[in-house]
């Protein structure tokens, strides 16, 4: 088991951009409009203010939860992207350091938690809005460009969907 404690400043920035960079690519995939990409924003800062639950949580989850209750919020998460699919690169390169720094220090079922929980950020976040319709009347809840992203990050993270 690891805690903050066993992260460098600059690891636990990564660990902490990641829900929201993954929350971002899912809402970059297919803007909704203005009234779900309010909504589709909204759901980032919702579901990372709810306490995991289950006992079986791991404490760096806990941890990560905890530091964003505390209002503690991550540099780096937009960068000077120019376009939606430089965010978009930018969140699977995010995906990709967190993968590979959780290989490195976290037990494999731990980082398997926080990999899952991170897809699970990014599927709630898709379906947040509806996509496509009028007025929200005929749209799809997650649109064939989030479920593309889903996908992505899944395989980025080395989780299935």
């Amino acid at each position: 088991m690891t805690t903050k404690a066993d992260y460098t400043a600059e690891e636990w920035e990564v660990l902490l951009r990641a829900p929201v960079v993954v929350g971002l690519a899912v809402v970059a995939a297919s803007p909704s409009g203005p009234i779900g990409v309010v909504q589709e924003m909204s759901a980032i800062g919702r579901i990372l203010g709810e306490e995991p639950q289950g006992a079986e949580t791991p404490a760096l989850l806990r941890a990560l939860v905890t530091d964003f209750n505390a209002g503690h919020r991550p540099g780096g998460v937009m960068p000077s992207a120019q376009s939606l699919e430089e965010l978009k690169a930018h969140a699977l390169q995010t995906c990709r350091e967190v993968s590979a720094l959780l290989a490195r220090k976290a037990p494999a079922s731990e980082a398997e938690s926080v990999k899952r929980w991170l897809l699970t950020v990014a599927r709630r976040v898709a379906e947040a809005a509806k996509e496509g319709g009028v007025l929200g009347i005929g749209g799809v809840r997650v649109s064939a460009a989030e479920q593309a992203t889903l996908a992505e990050v899944a395989a980025v993270l080395e989780v299935t969907l």
